[in-house]
């Protein structure tokens, strides 16, 4: 298995059961803390081309709740870059790599057929 990162905020619910899931099956992975370290831009530009901003932006968050209803509405995946830069929150969560691969959220039993 090659290196593992997963991507996110630490208090994250979606964050803790992941962690929780790699940490019971002895996977190592490395955290990027959105946080602390920032989006890493072309991980998010990869994520967004490959999957598109309906699956890599979190619609269910307090963050895009905020967001202005013309905003929404013109969301496409240059807009949703620029928006996960200002607010990180912005950005589905996980965002787990695994052999140069992105999975986007929790999901035990992807995890389980990925490990």
């Amino acid at each position: 298995m090659s290196a593992v990162t997963i991507y996110g905020i630490k208090n994250c619910s979606s964050m803790k059961k992941a962690f929780n899931w790699l940490d019971q099956k002895g996977i190592d992975y490395q955290f990027h803390d959105y946080k602390k370290q920032a989006v890493d831009e072309a991980l998010v530009a990869r994520a967004l081309k490959e999957q598109g901003h309906d699956i890599v932006v979190n619609k269910r968050g307090t963050t895009w709740r905020k967001l202005d209803d013309q905003v929404k509405e013109s969301m496409n995946n240059d807009h949703a870059l620029d928006l996960i830069k200002q607010n990180p929150s912005l950005a589905k969560r996980p965002m787990l790599v695994v052999n140069d691969k992105i999975i986007i959220g929790f999901d035990e039993e992807r995890y389980a057929s990925i490990f």
